[in-house]
């Protein structure tokens, strides 16, 4: 059997749910991919973009808890980040504030389809 993508650090069961929306089944798949390409694929999937969602993804195929973002490593992440929600505009929950998408994301509150 193949390691579901909830085996890297910081994503659990919803974060799996959602990348399989995106076509990413596994971690290795996750992996190969990296940070922004999978990203990338959950904005097309119509996940709304929310920096703490990127970075935790982030740190997570690094191995590294999402609470270790810091700093300049912040603001580099931020400005990779700002470039690629720049390159797919549109791709934003209708009716939901950042905060609620990116709960949303984790599985904390209901989607909203």
């Amino acid at each position: 059997m193949t390691d579901p993508v909830s085996i890297i650090p910081n994503l659990g069961p919803a974060s799996e749910v959602a990348f399989a929306r995106a076509g990413i089944h596994t971690a290795a798949e996750l992996r190969a991919l990296g940070a922004d390409e999978a990203y990338r694929r959950l904005l097309l999937s119509g996940n709304a973009p929310h920096f703490i969602g990127y970075y935790v993804l982030v740190m997570g195929l690094q191995g590294r808890p999402w609470n270790d973002c810091q700093g300049e490593e912040k603001k580099a992440l931020r400005e990779r980040f700002d470039a690629l929600k720049a390159s797919l505009q549109g791709s934003k929950e209708k009716g939901r504030s950042d905060l609620e998408t990116a709960l949303s994301f984790f599985g904390v509150v209901e989607r909203r389809d």
